[in-house]
């Protein structure tokens, strides 16, 4: 199998990769009671002395693919100190202490040129660990300085020096009544550096999530007692070996959790299902590369409108959604990552990517009965 780098930028992009390391790990430990490293776990994870030169038939000292970025100290001195600590190399972590102000052009220029050799060089080094590299996720947000600046110029470096692979970058979008005044400008100066130099570009709103929110919140359902209540579509609660790295409970609730959690929460889980054919096999898999090229008609449209159904709070009894359901509430703006009206606008391209026991007959009838009524080509 091929092999992917998460690069994680700015308290945005740490919090939400943190969040995206957490549920994939418990997936794979799901599917891999034996604590086996496969190459399906090697698609986002390094195992012990692998980076030596050596192999190791079972998970022992896993290590995340990942790059961590972050011009203040606060998230990733935290993530070091959580549970998943032992997930990440000290040797891909580039922190700063002052911060980026919350300005584009001081995290673009001014600790993008201050630290453009160690940068480059932690990507390096992360690359060379890969047998088959594939594509980088770089997640971000707009609305800061670290994010919107030193992301753009991390994303400049990805694109001088590896060219062929891809790029696809979730960027979080600030919400019209964000509290920091510059973001605006920050996200217009980032947006131009995405659309030059990213391969594929999953915007999130902030406004989006903040809604999807409310509305869990506001079913009127049985709650379950004593269970946390993080908001996710596909949380795992097992842990089938001492040798997985995992948290004791799948994430915190929102009570004992931090600002901001069960947002970060549905952003993690896009992309756990973006990259759920990548970590495991499967007789009708979709390969990564093959949603930009299937998607992005012209380069500089690869701008994506995420949406994920079922969703729903595990801290509350909820009747299961039949297909027909889950197909409709796709393209639905209540379960799309972004503010926007789907049924206004055309769809230049679209894909449905599913999970679980699916039939080819249920996908069929959905699309010829009800999205083809969605869709102008």
């Amino acid at each position: 199998m091929t092999q992917s780098i998460v690069i994680q930028v700015g308290q945005c992009g740490n919090q939400i990769g943190n969040r995206f390391w957490n549920l994939a790990l418990r997936e794979h430990s799901f599917a891999n009671e034996k604590a086996i490293y496969d190459s399906a776990l090697s698609t986002f994870f390094i195992n012990g002395a692998a980076d030596n030169g050596g192999y190791l038939p079972v998970v022992s000292g896993l290590k995340a693919r990942a790059v961590l970025v972050d011009m203040e100290e606060g998230v990733v001195g935290e993530l070091f100190k959580s549970p998943l600590r032992n997930i990440y190399d000290n040797r891909f972590l580039i922190t700063d202490v002052s911060g980026s102000g919350n300005n584009w052009a001081v995290g673009k220029y001014f600790y993008g040129t201050r630290y453009h050799d160690e940068l480059k060089e932690v990507v390096r080094k992360s690359v060379e660990l890969c047998d088959c590299l594939q594509c980088f996720f770089l997640i971000h947000s707009l609305g800061g300085g670290t994010g919107s600046g030193v992301g753009t110029h991390l994303l400049k470096i990805l694109a001088d020096e590896y060219p062929n692979v891809y790029r696809i970058v979730t960027a979080v979008f600030p919400s019209m009544d964000d509290d920091v005044i510059t973001s605006p400008y920050n996200t217009v100066l980032g947006l131009n550096q995405l659309t030059e130099l990213a391969d594929c570009v999953l915007p999130v709103d902030n406004l989006a999530l903040t809604g999807m929110i409310g509305r869990l919140k506001g079913s009127s359902t049985k709650p379950l007692p004593k269970e946390p209540s993080p908001i996710s579509n596909n949380t795992i609660k097992q842990q089938s070996s001492s040798n997985w790295p995992i948290t004791g409970t799948p994430i915190d609730s929102a009570a004992n959790g931090k600002a901001f959690d069960e947002m970060n929460n549905i952003v993690a889980n896009m992309l756990l299902n973006l990259t759920s054919s990548s970590r495991f096999e499967g007789t009708m898999n979709v390969d990564i590369n093959e949603i930009s090229m299937n998607l992005v008609p012209f380069p500089r449209l690869h701008y994506l409108i995420a949406a994920q159904s079922p969703l729903t709070n595990i801290n509350q009894t909820v009747a299961p959604r039949k297909v027909d359901q889950i197909f409709a509430d796709a393209f639905t703006r209540d379960f799309q990552l972004i503010s926007a009206d789907p049924c206004r606008h055309t769809y230049l391209a679209a894909a449905l990517l599913m999970r679980g026991s699916v039939t080819a007959s249920d996908i069929r009838r959905n699309i010829d009965r009800g999205v083809s009524s969605l869709l102008s080509f």
